[in-house]
């Protein structure tokens, strides 16, 4: 293992930035050979083959021994369930986030902020039946279109607003994208003014949300909670019945945060 890691380029930014583009690579695409990693990377074989081959003594990578494509182990996978296991919020969050669901009959989500997007870190699937969300546990969606989003925006300055804005990939996922600046900070403005978001079908087609942020000791809203339903249980008359039950999480929630 150690002469095989002497191998990769001495550089220790550069080995690893190739490390982890070849853990990336293999997330996106799953199992792969090593011609084809080695187009994708832009790396020769003779690189890409020692850092598969530090990879696997570290038991990140596996190799297949019928069709000798490398493909990554469930290490990964015990790494992430570490990081949310050590993450408090969802501790304190999650006896609250079922609470919402069992009382609303719908699903319930908690994400982090992650620079220009929130990711899913905890969900409570609806009681009712519903229709199929795109949402997981990890994955992550922009701030720009999504309730929860909106909601942690509303509450920095606009100036980190406009900031996140222009570096966000802009564009329309559904017809219902807001995608020009003007409009979109007024939206903030309601935001503000009302407490919650919502989100209208702008980041997937048939589903909508209420959203609210919630603050952590330091004041910043770094997490945020929604209730998403599909458009037909989510008028406008029930979403007004839902933004009590949301407040009230929100509120509990942040006490606790406060008291913790």
């Amino acid at each position: 293992m150690d002469n095989q890691q002497h191998d990769l380029p001495k550089n220790p930014i550069q080995v690893s930035e190739r490390i982890f583009n070849t853990i990336e690579c293999l997330a996106q695409n799953g199992a792969m050979g090593l011609q084809e990693l080695s187009s994708k990377l832009g790396l020769n074989k003779s690189t890409v083959h020692r850092i598969l081959n530090s990879l696997i003594c570290m038991d990140y990578v596996r190799q297949d021994q019928e069709s000798l494509k490398y493909n990554l182990s469930f290490k990964i996978c015990g790494l992430s369930h570490q990081i949310l296991e050590k993450n408090s919020i969802i501790d304190i969050a999650h006896p609250y986030i079922k609470e919402l669901s069992t009382a609303s009959g719908e699903t319930v989500h908690l994400v982090q902020i992650d620079d220009i997007n929130a990711t899913y870190i905890d969900k409570v699937e609806a009681s009712q039946n519903s229709i199929r969300m795109i949402s997981m546990v990890g994955k992550s969606i922009p701030l720009y279109c999504s309730g929860v989003g909106k909601a942690m925006l509303a509450d920095m300055p606009n100036e980190k607003i406009e900031s996140i804005w222009h570096r966000s990939s802009i564009h329309k996922l559904t017809e219902h994208t807001i995608t020009k600046y003007a409009d979109f900070i007024q939206l903030i403005e309601d935001i503000r003014k009302k407490g919650y978001a919502i989100d209208n079908e702008e980041n997937e087609i048939g589903v909508r949300c209420i959203a609210v942020a919630l603050k952590g000791y330091d004041g910043k809203s770094t997490h945020a909670i929604s209730i998403s339903a599909p458009k037909d249980r989510m008028h406008n008359e029930r979403i007004l019945e839902l933004k009590e039950l949301i407040l009230k999480a929100k509120r509990q929630i942040e006490n606790k945060i406060g008291n913790f």
